[in-house]
């Protein structure tokens, strides 16, 4: 198959590396025209420029909310429309409830809760006048808890539960705006790099991580692209509110 989102118009946020790369890449394999946020703007321009005229790059504070006004603001004059949000963008923490900071507490929230709240909410005005699709980007560690990983479990579920909260609200706005989250289990991208780079011992970590999944391995930043461009595409067009997990087994 191809072309399975020809002319459709995408943000994805979080672009300029790991999963988001993957998603705006495959994003614009299958037609579509994609707008890649970041708030690495060399990493996202280059990003861009790999891909040509099907791709373009803004610069993309997911805590402001302004940021986020302008943004779609953008989108309307340059496009006219979004027909699907992906809220990739985040960070993940080492800590737990006594050696986190509140600081590093609040920081995460603000990324991987607070900017996901931003996008679903100011994504609407322009949204609702055609119908799409926002996805989140949650995690298996939204259902299964790490004593190390409190302020990264506290956000991915808040992030679960706030996407069914936004797609009632849709659904019964009668906007054909469908919200679903997306569940990865541990994915080689470089944010498993910096997460490493925090562990006091790496070669255990990256060992607990691949036994906790029976298939056997980690993922790879394309097997979730693939979940994200069925959930961009009419293909998804009656799933609304869910959970799509793709852990390799680990939340079992």
């Amino acid at each position: 198959m191809s072309g399975r989102i020809e002319g459709k118009v995408a943000l994805v946020t979080g672009a300029a590396s790991g999963l988001g790369d993957a998603i705006v890449r495959r994003f614009v394999a299958e037609g579509a025209n994609v707008v890649a946020a970041d708030i690495d703007e060399e990493a996202g321009r280059a990003l861009a420029e790999d891909l040509g005229n099907a791709a373009s790059f803004l610069s993309l504070d997911v805590t402001k909310e302004d940021r986020w006004v302008n943004a779609f603001a953008a989108m309307e004059v340059v496009h006219g429309r979004c027909d699907v949000l992906v809220n990739c963008a985040g960070i993940t923490t080492i800590g737990n409830v006594e050696s986190c900071s509140l600081e590093a507490f609040k920081h995460e929230l603000d990324v991987d809760l607070a900017g996901v709240f931003l996008g679903c909410k100011h994504v609407v005005p322009l949204m609702k006048k055609h119908g799409g699709s926002v996805i989140n980007i949650a995690s298996m560690a939204s259902m299964k808890a790490a004593d190390y990983l409190v302020a990264y479990n506290a956000a991915k579920a808040g992030v679960t539960h706030m996407t069914k909260s936004i797609a009632l609200h849709y659904a019964h706005s009668g906007y054909q705006m469908r919200c679903n989250s997306v569940h990865p289990g541990v994915i080689r991208t470089p944010i498993l790099d910096k997460v490493l780079e925090q562990s006091d011992d790496p070669d255990k970590l990256y060992a607990q991580w691949v036994a906790s999944h029976p298939i056997g391995r980690i993922g790879r930043p394309d097997e979730v692209a693939a979940l994200c461009l069925y959930l961009a595409s009419d293909e998804s067009s009656f799933a609304t509110g869910a959970e799509f997990v793709l852990d390799g087994g680990s939340s079992l």
